[in-house]
């Protein structure tokens, strides 16, 4: 009997050996699938931030409470609990009301901006009536007003909601006094007089057409 073997066989088995050897090679080249892993904060880090809540914990402890304020932005208590307001019948602050109310259209110089918020240094409506000056700031002004022979088309808001009638009288009298006019002062009675007579009126002045003119 021959001794006979298929070469299909052979070949079969070498083609198998060959995807063997290419898939074990294949494996060889992957990397490990990823996994998770503990990755402890240094200890270092650790520690900076234990000597860091340590430290703070001891300076609010042993801070003084009275520490001197020139050591901090040099405020006091009272300057904390701010200015105590003016008793009934005490003098109102105009220059204090005009810094607050009016110095952002009229300016600090009194000179307004030009062609746009008219002056009130030298204006013949700050010198002339006080009724009518009283008027002016309780009520507002809108439209074309002559200042100085200049005509300015803008608008004066109303302060009548805002302020009493002392605080209107003594912001008139500070501008009435102030940048070379030379006006009386104006009280608190003229005010609520103007404030009786304009308690009407829904809308500002309609600028010289309603106003008329500034002695009057």
């Amino acid at each position: 009997m021959s001794d006979f073997r298929d070469p299909r066989g052979a070949a079969d088995g070498s083609a198998e050996s060959s995807e063997q050897r290419q898939a074990a090679a294949a494996r060889a080249r992957e990397h490990e699938d990823p996994h998770e892993n503990r990755m402890p904060i240094p200890r270092y880090v650790l520690a900076m931030v234990a000597a860091l809540v340590a430290w703070g914990v001891y300076y609010i402890v042993t801070a003084p409470i009275d520490q001197p304020p020139a050591l901090g932005d040099q405020r006091t208590v009272a300057d904390l609990h701010g200015k105590p307001k003016a008793a009934a019948g005490a003098a109102v602050d105009g220059a204090a009301i005009f810094q607050s109310h009016c110095v952002a259209c009229h300016q600090a110089t009194g000179q307004g901006l030009p062609g746009v918020f008219p002056p009130l240094a030298g204006s013949e409506w700050v010198t002339g009536s006080d009724a009518k000056a009283a008027r002016i700031v309780l009520r507002g002004v809108t439209g074309k007003l002559t200042v100085k022979g200049t005509a300015y088309n803008g608008a004066m808001p109303a302060f009548a909601a805002q302020l009493g009638d002392a605080e209107i009288a003594a912001v008139l009298t500070h501008v009435r006094s102030q940048w070379g006019n030379a006006a009386p002062p104006v009280t608190a009675e003229t005010v609520a007089a103007a404030r009786a007579d304009t308690a009407s009126m829904q809308a500002p002045f309609d600028g010289d057409a309603a106003l008329g003119s500034p002695g009057s």
